[in-house]
């Protein structure tokens, strides 16, 4: 059984990790980052077979990709603290001939990082040309994803949810961040969805929800469950709903957050709602 206060305190230190990242250079994006700090802990303390001591071709274990590549803060703070790289790097977070750029990127070689993904909705389709590689190499590991629920709205999602259904590319597990918001307001304000549900299972996915995505059990047994489900002919997707800004009661409830830091203050207020328990960089 995971140790839940383990956890947790490693999700706190996570959000210490994020708004320090975006405070220092004033830019980034720690809205959609802070509400997937849950995900992100589930995945690489509990639930992913995967090594630090990187590798790209990534045989014999699970593989990650990050579609919605602007939440990099948080995929930045969860990768150094899994050991893929020293945490004092994160001090260097968007400054100039880091690796650790606004949106992840492969060319300065950052462990942990498989793709570029400045460009949304791309994700998808790496993700599944991965998974088909591990299939031709008899290698039973996963491939798992996430993507914005903003970032559907582009149309090349679609092409490859239709592919992964009608190749049977049933050893990947994509998540969706079910957050409601984007840049400029509401997802439904901005472009409607509709059931994404709906069209998950009209694109012939198996589909699960997990309606508190910022509790870290729920998250921990919805992703097993999908891994459950893989081997049987269908891609696996969940829904996973999200506050954006979570752990920061004046960046929740709104979009505003996406990409703006906090300023000093602001900061200082963030940081005394999320205790220190593994130590700042």
């Amino acid at each position: 059984m995971p140790n839940t206060q383990q956890l947790e305190d490693f999700v706190s230190q996570v959000r210490r990790d994020i708004l320090r990242q975006v405070h220092k250079v004033n830019s980034g994006h720690p809205g959609g980052s802070l509400g997937c700090a849950e995900f992100f802990t589930a995945l690489y303390q509990e639930v992913m077979e995967h090594n630090s001591d990187f590798n790209m071709d990534g045989i014999g274990e699970d593989l990650f990709f990050l579609s919605n590549g602007h939440i990099s803060p948080v995929f930045y703070s969860v990768l150094a603290r899994s050991g893929y790289f020293p945490v004092e790097e994160l001090n260097t977070f968007r400054l100039i001939d880091s690796r650790l750029q606004g949106h992840p990127t492969t060319h300065e070689g950052l462990p942990g990082v498989r793709t570029a993904s400045g460009s949304l909705g791309q994700g998808m389709s790496v993700a599944i040309g991965a998974a088909q590689a591990k299939k031709l190499n008899n290698d039973s590991h996963l491939v798992y994803t996430l993507h914005g629920d903003g970032e559907l709205q582009e149309g090349q999602n679609w092409e490859a949810i239709m592919y992964a259904s009608a190749k049977k590319v049933d050893n990947l597990i994509s998540t969706v961040d079910l957050n409601g918001q984007q840049i400029d307001g509401s997802t439904d304000d901005v472009l409607p969805m509709g059931s994404i549900k709906a069209k998950f299972e009209a694109f012939g996915w198996t589909v699960l929800e997990v309606k508190e995505g910022n509790n870290i059990t729920k998250v921990i047994e919805g992703l097993n469950k999908a891994k459950s489900l893989t081997g049987k002919g269908k891609p696996v997707c969940i829904l996973m709903t999200t506050m954006m800004g979570n752990g920061v009661d004046f960046m929740m409830h709104s979009h505003k957050w996406h990409g703006v830091a906090p300023n000093d203050e602001q900061l200082e207020n963030a940081l005394g709602q999320n205790p220190e328990t593994l130590g700042d960089y």
